[in-house]
């Protein structure tokens, strides 16, 4: 299960860096090319809030071999496509596959392993969440500038079909199921809702807050939103359970969460935009800059696991998130000629600061309500940590381009730079990039301290047992007994 989580996460990070050329094999423009990071985000958005659902209704065996097929067909469709409408079509397959392996494999962890050796377990789950993604953009790097764009997909679609072969011996069963109702209006919300959410700030980073699909996107997607909470509290069998909030350590913890999700996806959006934009380097090395986080990332995962099952998980974020803050305040001073060691020694120990916080806190919220309303735990956070990522590139993105803009402006100004004159046009707009990257990092530093103060309430884990208190009765949970 493992080894199919890391392709599809490896997966994830690939493409970027491929749309250039992939823009050049289909003749179509950017903002074309952009929907197929776009709506592999669209079909995880509306596939995870159900995957509580899915777990309980569905066997171990039956979600991850469906999961795992449906990515390796979809990845083959990527690497053949012969026109942009069908590598389009592979993105979706390929989405709904992957976006239910992080619930799964999760639920099956919190399954098998008591409570006292989740952190270590969940940290070994951490190497594939970690280390996957941060290779993929030198990876891709690699393989665009030496081969075809298909090649990537030629590299992930044998070892998955390898896994899903793997897969039909070796998976076993470890829950039970039950028969619980679709509830189909509440997935019609969810996917409008979070759908018209992921979408609206996914198109705002780039076509701007006044934009009248992204207005109508939000609004609709706000408005759905609303209607589905509304209702998951009026019905016997929801489809995500929003009363766990009433847990305080989850509630903490999740909160947490978000906005450390947030600062780490400043840093995955700005990054490449500076190294490359501003000072001139190469896709390969801008990914060759992430890539040593992304290792010390996934080494320290089993460790902090290990921590964590022996300290918990306050200190651990204390300590972190105070890593974060002070490497994260070291990024706002970056600038047209910041050297390459810099930027990869503060980058490289923030990621250490995350390693400390990721996985922790995660669990912590999932220990604190019991294994009954893991599957219920798992999709919240999940869909959080998606709408939070989204709404995070769209708002650095803004706060970088805005204050950029601005910032370029008043160097013309202040230096009576003739338009005519391109060299000295070029150093302005990259002197004014430069600023408003360091805004949007200054942003993320406030944001980090928030998180900070937060951690100190965090407590030991008191399993909420199997009640979901408030609404309509007092009804238990469905408890997913192991084998």
């Amino acid at each position: 299960m493992l080894a199919g989580a890391v392709v599809a996460f490896l997966n994830q990070t690939l493409i970027n860096i491929a749309l250039p050329q992939i823009m050049k094999t289909f003749e179509i423009t950017a903002a074309t090319a952009n929907w197929l990071t776009t709506i592999f985000m669209l079909v995880n958005g509306i596939v995870i809030p159900i995957t509580a659902f899915l777990m309980n209704r569905f066997t171990t065996r039956q979600l991850y071999l469906t999961s795992m097929g449906l990515f390796t067909l979809g990845t083959i469709i990527c690497g053949i496509a012969p026109s942009f409408s069908v590598i389009l079509i592979g993105r979706v397959i390929q989405a709904a596959g992957a976006g239910i392996l992080f619930p799964l494999i999760t639920n099956v962890i919190f399954t098998l392993f008591p409570p006292e050796r989740r952190g270590y377990a969940m940290g070994i789950f951490g190497i594939a969440m970690n280390f996957a993604p941060a290779i993929g953009p030198t990876l891709s790097g690699w393989v665009v500038q030496s081969y075809s764009w298909r090649v990537l997909f030629f590299i992930i679609f044998p070892v998955a079909l390898i896994d899903l072969l793997l897969a039909t011996v070796l998976v076993k069963n470890v829950t039970e199921t039950s028969r619980p109702k679709l509830d189909v209006l509440g997935v019609i919300l969810s996917t409008f809702g979070f759908g018209g959410i992921l979408y609206g700030f996914a198109t705002a980073g780039t076509a701007g807050w006044s934009n009248l699909q992204v207005i109508i996107s939000l609004i609709g997607g706000i408005i759905s939103i609303f209607l589905f909470v509304w209702r998951q509290l009026a019905i016997d069998e929801p489809i995500l359970e929003f009363r766990i909030f009433q847990n305080r350590i989850f509630t903490l913890t999740t909160i947490i969460n978000v906005i450390v999700t947030m600062a780490m996806f400043s840093g995955m959006i700005l990054m490449p935009i500076y190294m490359q934009n501003v000072r001139g380097f190469s896709p390969l090395m801008s990914g060759l800059l992430l890539l040593p986080g992304g290792i010390l990332m996934g080494i320290m995962s089993p460790i902090t696991g290990r921590l964590f099952d022996k300290f918990g998980a306050r200190w651990l974020t204390i300590i972190g998130l105070g890593i974060t803050i002070v490497t994260t305040y070291g990024l706002t001073q970056l600038g047209t000629h910041t050297s390459f060691q810099y930027v990869l020694w503060i980058y490289t120990i923030r990621m250490l600061g995350m390693s400390l916080i990721m996985m922790p806190i995660f669990t912590a919220g999932l220990n604190a309500l019991g294994l009954a309303l893991n599957t219920h735990g798992t999709a919240m956070v999940n869909t959080l940590r998606m709408v939070s990522g989204a709404v995070g590139m769209a708002f650095f993105v803004t706060i970088m381009t805005n204050n950029g803009a601005e910032y370029v402006q008043n160097i013309i100004h202040q230096l009576h730079i003739s338009p005519a004159d391109q060299e000295q046009m070029a150093a302005a707009i990259n002197e004014g990039t430069a600023m408003g990257v360091n805004d949007a990092f200054m942003v993320a530093t406030y944001l980090s301290i928030a998180a900070f103060f937060l951690s100190f309430f965090i407590t030991p884990a008191n399993p909420a047992g199997d009640k979901i208190p408030g609404g309509a009765k007092d009804r238990p949970a469905k408890l997913i007994p192991t084998r």
